[in-house]
């Protein structure tokens, strides 16, 4: 269950018996959908932030990436999930080093693309739904 934030982006929320910050509205609906899917039995499991990855070789600029989600379909594999609102020149560049310094992880964006697509049905579907 969900408890809302004051402000109807940022905020804390509590999602399954996890209490977790959130930076954005989006990312906190899709934890909703990865909790739904979790209770499903459609994923084995998912993280809010458990890794970061640092770019050693890079010595300027962006040298880490922290993305949003860890997801394990099952419980051998998993991949990352970035919700991503809108793509600036910082955002673009943790995903290309990514690919190159961690060519092996599996990563997917999540963009307005994905809400528009499936807001009605979320909304229906996913009590809580901000």
């Amino acid at each position: 269950m969900i408890e809302k934030a004051k402000c109807s982006n940022a905020g804390w929320r509590d999602i399954g018996s996890r209490h977790l910050y959130f930076r954005s509205k989006w990312e906190a609906n899709y934890c909703l959908y990865l909790q739904w899917q979790k209770e499903q039995g459609m994923i084995y499991d998912w993280e809010h932030e458990p890794f970061t990855f640092w770019f050693l070789e890079i010595k300027r600029g962006v040298r880490s990436y922290l993305p949003d989600f860890k997801v394990w379909p099952t419980s051998e594999k998993h991949y990352w999930v970035e919700v991503k609102g809108w793509m600036d020149p910082k955002s673009k560049t943790k995903i290309k080093r990514l690919k190159k310094y961690f060519p092996h992880e599996r990563l997917e964006i999540i963009t307005s693309e994905w809400f528009k697509k499936n807001n009605h049905l979320m909304r229906n579907l996913i009590r809580d739904w901000e």
